[in-house]
């Protein structure tokens, strides 16, 4: 079973954010993908402190959605990151999340397909769709794109519907991501994964 996550890092569990990733799932459902959205904005989630303890444990210290949410990651074919625009960046808990989410978790991500969206009244959309995007480029995880930077504009869901460009974005950015998800997977049960290298750590003290 093919299957993508996708999170919902707005406070408003049916606003804007939640119509774009609705689009986006629908046209990942009509191509054969299975989806579960995870709403997030809405928790009390404290961001990373550091400790490493995961390293011991193989989960986050702090037993909330983030260990709740890992097992669902671990088993999906693809992640979508859905955040408003807060001062041109995403909203605070959503990075709290993911930041936690993709440190803790033992299990590797590569090759899991990513792709962000984003929604604002006006503008900062750029900043917070490249912000998000960065922990899949991390993580070895090719990104879905779609025919325009994936955002929608509105104050409301109502709005955001009536953005026919960026519902349209949306669409086409989950029928490209079903696509992408299908090819390697495919290709990963005829070839296996590219040869993956052991992790390198240098810094720049001398």
């Amino acid at each position: 079973m093919l299957t993508t996550l996708l999170l919902n890092g707005s406070p408003n569990a049916n606003g804007c954010t939640h119509t774009a990733l609705s689009a986006v799932a629908d046209a990942l459902n009509a191509n054969g993908i299975e989806t579960k959205i995870v709403h997030v904005g809405h928790r009390p989630i404290r961001g990373c402190v550091a400790c490493f303890k995961c390293a011991q444990l193989g989960r986050c210290v702090f037993d909330d959605l983030v260990n709740q949410t890992a097992p669902m990651l671990e088993q999906a074919c693809g992640v979508v990151i859905g955040s408003p625009v807060y001062y041109a960046s995403a909203n605070g808990t959503l990075t709290n999340f993911m930041d936690r989410l993709f440190f803790s978790t033992p299990f590797s991500k590569r090759m899991k397909v990513g792709a962000t969206v984003v929604a604002a009244r006006r503008a900062g959309t750029t900043a917070t769709f490249d912000q998000l995007n960065k922990y899949f480029t991390i993580s070895e995880m090719p990104i879905a794109s779609s025919r325009y930077w994936n955002m929608v504009h509105g104050s409301t869901a109502e709005q955001a519907q009536l953005d026919a460009e960026g519902m349209q974005t949306m669409r086409i950015l989950g029928r490209n991501m079903a696509f992408l998800i299908k090819a390697i997977a495919a290709q990963r049960d005829a070839h296996g994964l590219p040869e993956q290298e052991e992790i390198t750590f240098t810094n720049f003290i001398r």
